[in-house]
């Protein structure tokens, strides 16, 4: 295996890379909004509102992931009627499922974290003259951001293994250039060329998220 080779089947890997970065940063930064506004509904005083963001929940956190994506692919043009009217670019459906689907996931992260402050703090609040406006933003959320910090990093570092399945709706990603090579050239230095990737992007996020669970021990 010659240094020519590697930088051959490096230069599309990395292209694909751009991939698996561009996605990852579309989901992340829709999906925890969207997670934080399902919270929000979950312990809506509003039964119907609550329920259906409950049963939302349930059904993206108990369905693959896999399947959401083939069913946004090549479920949703099959529809009747309408079916010709949701035919998503590959990409765009793509980003669609990774967004709905970790926005519920995220959704469960900060109602855990909610549920972990103790009731002693909006009694505090109370006591202190505070309106409900600023014991949520001030109070509550910042303690509610820093409890469920270890778990979106875990979450977001999953997210971006999960971006390999990009490779079953025929988007070309990382995955997809290394499964070529290896196909074209009978071998499996791609194979380990994409894990090495994958390991320098994870450790970026964890180094990122590091940063950030130790300022917010500095700010507490």
């Amino acid at each position: 295996m010659s240094l020519d080779y590697v930088i051959s089947i490096l230069v599309p890997m990395l292209e694909g890379a751009k991939m698996t970065v561009l996605l990852f940063l579309i989901a992340i930064l829709l999906s925890i909004p969207l997670g934080f506004l399902l919270t929000l509904a979950v312990k809506s005083r509003i039964k119907t509102i609550s329920f259906i963001a409950q049963i939302y929940i349930y059904l993206m956190r108990g369905t693959p992931l896999l399947l959401q994506l083939l069913f946004i692919v090549f479920g949703l043009p099959l529809i009747p009627v309408i079916g010709e009217y949701l035919v998503l670019d590959r990409f765009l459906a793509a980003c669609l499922g990774f967004i709905l689907n970790y926005a519920a996931y995220f959704a469960e992260i900060f109602r855990g974290g909610l549920l972990a402050i103790d009731k002693g703090q909006y009694e505090a609040s109370q006591v202190l003259g505070l309106s409900k406006w600023q014991t949520t933003n001030k109070v509550i959320l910042p303690q509610m951001f820093r409890i469920a910090l270890p778990a979106v990093s875990n979450e977001s570092v999953t997210l971006v293994k999960d971006t390999a399945l990009l490779y079953a709706v025929a988007v070309p990603e990382l995955l997809h250039f290394a499964q070529t090579a290896v196909n074209r050239d009978f071998t499996i230095v791609p194979f380990f060329l994409a894990g090495i990737i994958y390991l320098m992007l994870t450790l970026l996020l964890t180094i990122l998220f590091k940063w950030l669970e130790q300022r917010f021990k500095f700010e507490k």
